[in-house]
């Protein structure tokens, strides 16, 4: 295995905090990217460079603000310029909101989009010239269940903007397949414990119209309870920082185009399965089935 540089997004807690240390402890030179490491995130930054030193492993906080390309662009080049390359972008950073879709301002969606799509992209710009330059590297989204598997109501926004991230997912992995840069597509299902995902959630401002649909009362609460009971008592995030250590570790050519991680199995699994047999025949059909593989750039 050859030890890559690593950028993730989002790393400050949950999933891409498990991951950040994951790929750490498998020998990875992991920057864990995070907003405010200097104040509000500071004392997640000194636990991560207190177990990283323990460890005797390599990862450490980088400032990365994915509402700001300008501080994606200094994150990257402060990479690039300890380490002269980037060889894995995880786009892992997200926020969710739970409410009626209509309770939600267009201005609020905005900002759902604005962490969830628009955030790979300032990131993308900043780190992908690097990549093309160097004919090489992984490009690890992690999508959604809720793209393509069930999912109940009051997640609107949200959903959306994860189906958003994944098409451009899927539409870059064509576009950068002949720069020899990879695509993998993570797709988590729902965990009710081991992350701050719900309970972090965001709610619309507009409380009036939320209130409007009083009849709905307590139905989150009641799915929560049920996906509390339909999970294994191993669905840990922890399988998803594990699988994305695994995707990354493979060599290059044999990285899965997505993994699903989904111990509830809400279909998303399946229509994956049916949807991925569709895209690449339709690409076979249109001569296009060369962009299916990044190249082998010598």
């Amino acid at each position: 295995m050859n030890k890559s540089v690593i950028l993730i997004t989002g790393a400050s807690a949950g999933i891409g905090n498990l991951t950040a240390r994951a790929l750490a402890q498998a020998g990875h030179v992991v920057y864990a990217g995070m907003r405010d490491i200097r104040g509000r995130n500071a004392p997640k930054v000194r636990e991560l460079q207190d177990w990283s030193f323990a460890h005797g492993l390599d990862v450490r906080a980088v400032e990365l603000d994915v509402l700001s390309q300008v501080s994606a662009d200094a994150a990257t080049a402060e990479i690039i310029a300890g380490q002269g390359r980037i060889d894995v972008v995880v786009h892992n950073a997200g926020h969710l909101v739970v409410g009626p879709t209509e309770a939600f301002t267009p201005e609020e969606m905005i900002k759902v989009f604005d962490t969830n799509v628009l955030g790979a992209q300032r990131v993308n710009r900043a780190a992908l010239p690097y990549m093309r330059e160097r004919q090489s590297g992984l490009l690890l989204w992690v999508s959604s269940t809720t793209v393509r598997g069930g999912f109940p109501p009051f997640m609107g926004p949200y959903a959306a903007a994860k189906a958003a991230m994944d098409s451009i997912a899927v539409t870059q992995s064509y576009e950068l397949a002949r720069f020899g840069i990879e695509t993998s597509i993570m797709v988590p299902g729902a965990f009710t414990r081991g992350t701050d995902h719900f309970p972090n959630a965001g709610k619309p401002a507009d409380q009036k119209t939320a209130g409007a649909y009083a009849r709905y009362e307590g139905l989150m609460d009641q799915v929560g309870v049920r996906l509390s009971a339909l999970s294994p008592d191993n669905a840990d995030p922890r399988a998803v920082a594990d699988e994305m250590t695994r995707i990354v570790n493979l060599p290059a050519g044999q990285r899965p185009f997505r993994a699903v991680v989904d111990f509830i199995d809400d279909g998303a699994g399946e229509v994956s399965e049916v949807a991925e047999r569709v895209r690449e025949e339709f690409a076979r059909r249109i001569g296009i089935d060369d962009l299916l593989h990044a190249a082998v750039i010598a």
